[in-house]
Formats: structure tokens, C-alpha cells, sequence
């Protein structure tokens, strides 16, 4: 059965975007790039929401820029790889190597999880709310950036659905921001 990850970068207060959805306050440096590229290596399929492949469509092209760093185009060359599915119902098209889907979110899912391949990525608070709510979440990433952004969008939108979590790994890079990876705890290793 196939991982669904829920994988985010998060302000110490809470938020994925801060007010306006501004990323500004992210701190991506090489190290932490470089971590990430090579958790990509385990993921086939991404699943977003409209905004979040809205910010991330501009990786189909990162790699023509000749003038990003190697750490920067080896995550654009694995971007345009790994298939994305973007559930919008507003959408008329998405480009590259990306389907869109006006299905049930939960539905499709839980499907897919029951195919064979490697593991999926969940972009975004409210996919991840809904697929939290339906216990299809088996991991848990979370990327702690030192600062406090004040509002925003939550990285966990208010719910009654109570999920208790096993640490399973810990990571602080040189910037400051510290790598969490959680499991559900009846579904922990």
C-alpha cells in the first residue's frame, strides 16, 4: 500500500502562508534544498490543491534558468518527473506532467493509496484537512522555520478529529529550521 506524506514548510506559530499567503519568510538554503531533493526520490505522485500548484507550477521551467544553482535545477529535473494530480474545481487546464481532477478528493485517494508505487505528497492545508479526516494521512513532515509570522493560513485548519503521533525522526539544519517527521501511532514503524 502507498504512503500518503503530508510534508509542509511552518512558521513556529503555526502558519504555512503568512498574511496576504506570502512565502517570504521561508528559508531555503542549499542544505535544506538538498534534503529535500532527496526526499523527493521516494515520491511519485504529488497531489495539490489549485493554489498550491499555482505556486509550484513555476518549477516546470526552473531548470532553463541557467543562472539557479545545481541544488535548485536537480529539484526542477525531479519536479517535471514525479506526476502531479491537482483537484480543482475552478481550473480549465494544468500543463507538464499533471492531471486535474474534479473527483472526491477522499475517494480518489484512498484508491490510489491501494495502487502499487512509490510514495505520494500532499500539498496544502486543505487537502490535507480533508484527507486527516478520513485517517489517509500516514506521515506527517513538517519543516519548522524560526519565525513568527503572526496569521495566515493554518498548517492544520480547526478540527475535532484528534490524531495522536509518533516522533519518528528529528532533524535541525544550520539555518535554524528543524525537520519533524511524525506517524500516526497506530500506523508507526
Amino acid at each position: 500500500m502507498r504512503k500518503v506524506i503530508y510534508s509542509t514548510m511552518v512558521s513556529l506559530d503555526g502558519f504555512i502562508e503568512g498574511p496576504n499567503r506570502n512565502l517570504d519568510w521561508h528559508i531555503i538554503d542549499e542544505e535544506l534544498h538538498s534534503f529535500i531533493n532527496d526526499q523527493q526520490r521516494e515520491i511519485d505522485t504529488y497531489l495539490f490543491g489549485r493554489r498550491m500548484y499555482e505556486v509550484m507550477v513555476y518549477w516546470d521551467t526552473a531548470d532553463t534558468d541557467p543562472s539557479n544553482p545545481e541544488y535548485v535545477l536537480e529539484f526542477a529535473r525531479l519536479w517535471k518527473n514525479i506526476h502531479k494530480i491537482v483537484f480543482s474545481k475552478t481550473l480549465e487546464h494544468v500543463q507538464g506532467n499533471a492531471t486535474l481532477s474534479r473527483g472526491n478528493i477522499v475517494d480518489e485517494i484512498a484508491q490510489l493509496k491501494a495502487q502499487p508505487g512509490k510514495a505520494m505528497s500532499v500539498g496544502g492545508a486543505t487537502i490535507a484537512a480533508a484527507l486527516r479526516q478520513h485517517d489517509l494521512i500516514d506521515e506527517y513532515q513538517l519543516f519548522i522555520h524560526p519565525v513568527v509570522v503572526g496569521s495566515g493560513t493554518p498548517v492544520f485548519p480547526a478540527s475535532d478529529h484528534k490524531i495522536d503521533l509518533c516522533l519518528i525522526e528529528t532533524r535541525t539544519f544550520g539555518s535554524g529550521v528543524v525537520f519533524l517527521r511524525y506517524q500516526p501511532a497506530g500506523k508507526a514503524a
